[in-house]
């Protein structure tokens, strides 16, 4: 043996105390000690150390064994205490044994004194297991006692054979059972069990009875309603053949997964749409280049031939199939969100109220038409041609799906989309919003078309029988007006959609009509004026050059931003006017014209585009007083849209006004 044994020897005599040291180290101990005589002492040794045992005389001057037994018993309960004694009598030794003493060895007996204190260590090392054992077990119960109690998870206590001992609160409210009704014997596990289950249950039993554990698996219980709850299961077995099951509901987990893969359903829905609206853009940007070149030179040719030609018949088709092209091309637009908007502060009960007329005459007689405006509602700030154009697709939609007959309800309302409802759906933003709800009692819509309605040329309809761009443009418009759309429907229980726009603070003011609306040609060039195109397209700009030309205006060309900066440089005489495309290579419309600006500050400007992206405004919106042409380019259009930029600047000049904001 060679084991360091700490020593708290309570001894008035140094010899006695020598004896013992030698005979602890006969028997192989490695001892460290300390000898103490009186109670101060020895409180002050407890106090300092920590020891393994005390070795304590029984009679000393001015202590006692019994009294140092119970200063030790006080502050270390389970610390060992031995007496070694010379004059101990049996009753004393009888007395210190009861008084909690655990071995009494004579002095003139050490022999002893080894195999006592090896046995008291042995007693002391089961003792203190046996106190962590049962600590473990109170703490283990305590635990149980409160997952039990605590609602957090299920708690079965049943056996193999398919009963029921116990069952928590948890699990009693998680299947609608009451506790007596489960644990009484008409019940068991098939009870609570779905039939599709119960194979499997019955394999999982089978693994637990062979292994003792079985890891938690995904299953579900059945209600006392008959609905199911999908759940989580581990189970163990206790005293066979009863076992433990825990059970932890995944309603609202399954709540959750299923909106996450609805909101990713959304946001790969969006980014499909948005692909194909760029897509749709600029095939729309491109082919207004090319129908401005069919629509103006038919329409030029057709100026030129005598009324009795033949030939102005085939030219009005080509004129007539070019506008048609046109109104599709306008269409893409919406949906790409690609358009130029001017926005105005506007209430939307004003607008519905102001198309109920044409509403009903639209849908027909065997169709009721109700509108519902909310009072005090807020006001949006959205370009109104473009509500209009929302209202009358939808209500051409609900018209269709209601072809024996029904009702129609347009309604408003102030509503606060909260940030669930945001993250839900891509591109929301929460906060005050106003909803505009068009429902009708049709067909219905099924899964498969809501998925895919918002798409251009998707239609359910048949050939012939639509473009399939009307809720292509609903949705274009809406997105790019700030707003979002949602669809509820089920087939055979009609359908709502419901069009939701950011509110603004403030009264509804008045705005000046859109600068790019064609208003009618006001006369002709005055002094010959000078204009300066700017258009990368070759087609577009020798037909611009055609028609100012013969419009008696002087043309400068250019063919980039870098060329109209040289010719504005070099140009000795006035530019009247800056006509330039919106989106073009290496340098946009606006950025020309404000590079442009320093050099010609009396310079008008006068935009024109297929389709404008971001580079004017944000989301494509046009500034108040920036001029605007829509392509494709036409002959009257053209003239009459460059004679109102100038006339305007020649009014302003008479006034005194000066240019003002957006002046380019």
């Amino acid at each position: 043996m060679n084991q360091t044994l700490r020593v708290l020897i309570v001894e008035d005599s140094e010899d006695d105390t020598l004896f013992t040291l030698r005979e602890l180290r006969r028997v192989g101990y490695t001892v460290d000690y300390e000898r103490v005589e009186e109670r101060a002492t020895m409180s002050a040794a407890l106090d300092r150390g920590s020891w393994q045992i005390v070795l304590s005389d029984w009679f000393m001057p001015r202590f006692t064994g019994l009294e140092a037994l119970a200063l030790a018993r006080e502050r270390s309960p389970n610390l060992p205490f031995i007496i070694v004694s010379g004059t101990i009598g049996e009753e004393k030794a009888v007395e210190t044994l009861r008084s909690g003493a655990n071995d009494f060895i004579l002095k003139h007996r050490l022999a002893r004194l080894g195999p006592a204190i090896e046995r008291v260590m042995r007693e002391q090392e089961a003792h203190e297991a046996r106190r962590r054992a049962e600590e473990a077990l109170r703490a283990s119960e305590r635990r149980y006692d409160r997952l039990v109690s605590s609602g957090i998870v299920g708690v079965i206590i049943g056996d193999v054979s398919g009963r029921i001992h116990d069952a928590n609160e948890a699990f009693t409210r998680m299947v609608g059972y009451s506790k007596d009704e489960l644990v009484s014997a008409a019940r068991g596990w098939h009870d609570v069990t779905p039939p599709q289950s119960r194979e499997a249950k019955a394999t999982k039993l089978n693994q637990l009875m062979a292994t003792g554990v079985e890891r938690p698996w995904d299953s579900a219980y059945l209600r006392k309603d008959g609905t199911e709850v999908p759940v989580l299961v581990g189970a163990a077995m206790l005293d066979p053949p009863e076992c433990i099951a825990v059970v932890i509901d995944l309603t609202e987990q399954r709540k959750a997964e299923e909106a996450l893969r609805e909101s990713e359903a959304r946001l790969r829905q969006m980014q499909k749409m948005d692909a194909i609206g760029s897509l749709a853009g600029g095939i729309a940007h491109d082919f207004n280049n090319l129908m401005s070149v069919v629509l103006t030179h038919s329409e030029l040719l057709a100026s030129e031939l005598p009324p009795d030609d033949p030939a102005r018949e085939q030219l009005l088709e080509i004129q007539t199939a070019g506008e048609r092209a046109t109104s599709l091309t306008r269409q893409l637009l919406a949906f790409s969100r690609r358009q130029l908007l001017e926005l105005t502060t506007v209430g939307l009960n004003d607008v519905v109220r102001g198309m109920a007329a044409i509403l009903r005459t639209l849908v027909g007689s065997h169709v009721e038409v109700s509108i519902h405006p909310a009072a005090g509602l807020r006001l949006v700030k959205v370009e109104k041609r473009q509500v209009e154009q929302v209202i009358l697709n939808l209500a051409l939609n609900a018209r269709d799906a209601m072809p024996s007959g029904g009702s129609l309800a347009i309604e408003t309302a102030n509503v606060n989309l909260d940030e669930r409802y945001a993250q839900d759906h891509v591109g929301v933003r929460a906060g005050p919003h106003v909803m505009l709800s068009v429902s009708d009692t049709g067909t219905g819509i099924d899964k498969v078309t809501r998925e895919h309605m918002f798409e251009p040329f998707f239609t359910t309809k048949p050939t012939g029988k639509g473009t399939g761009l009307g809720l292509a443009t609903v949705f274009g418009i809406v997105r790019q007006s700030g707003g979002s759309i949602s669809v509820d429907s089920e087939v055979g229980k009609g359908t709502t959609f419901k069009v939701y726009f950011p509110s603004i603070d403030g009264e509804k003011t008045e705005t000046r009509p859109p600068s790019h609306t064609n208003l009618p040609t006001i006369g002709g060039p005055r002094s010959g004026e000078t204009i300066l195109v700017v258009e990368d397209d070759p087609s577009v700009l020798a037909l611009v050059r055609k028609i100012l030309r013969r419009s008696g205006y002087q043309v400068l060309e250019a063919r980039n931003g870098g060329e109209a900066l040289l010719i504005c440089e070099q140009h000795a005489t006035t530019i009247d006017l800056l006509l330039t495309d919106v989106i073009m290579p290496r340098m946009t419309g606006p950025e020309v014209a404000e590079r442009l600006k320093p050099l010609r500050p009396n310079m008008r400007v006068l935009f024109m585009s297929g389709y404008a992206d971001q580079a004017i405004g944000d989301r494509g919106v046009l500034p108040p007083g920036v001029a605007f042409l829509h392509k494709p380019v036409r002959p009257e259009s053209l003239a009459g849209k460059v004679r109102q930029v100038l006339d305007a600047a020649e009014q302003r000049a008479v006034d005194g006004s000066g240019p003002d904001a957006g002046d380019g």
